[in-house]
């Protein structure tokens, strides 16, 4: 078993973050239901910032905080490979209520 709380969150806001030395990331603030938490992530590969708003998706939110070229990143927000190696966020089928964990 692991120590690691996964949560659902609900992107509030994206920005690009061409700062950042990894490739493709972007500034990601997630409302938790109690926090709202900010995440830095590779999404770029797959998603524009835009559309990434109002999406549910899956966070690990007691790794600690990572700095990340000057941006405080709260949470990793969980994604899996596609077919070329890039990040697909991970979340849930159905809108659920942000905050929820995964059992």
């Amino acid at each position: 078993m692991f120590d690691t709380t996964f949560a659902v969150g609900e992107v509030v806001d994206a920005q690009a973050f061409p700062e950042a030395r990894k490739p493709e990331l972007a500034k990601l603030q997630i409302d938790l239901g109690d926090e709202t938490v900010q995440s830095a992530a590779q999404t770029g590969y797959n998603y524009d910032p835009e559309d990434l708003v109002g999406r549910q998706v899956l966070c690990a939110t007691d790794l600690g905080t990572v700095n990340v070229a000057g941006y405080e990143s709260e949470a990793l927000t969980v994604g899996v490979p596609d077919e070329d190696g890039n990040p697909v966020l991970v979340g849930p089928d159905e809108a659920v209520p942000p905050g929820g964990e995964l059992y």
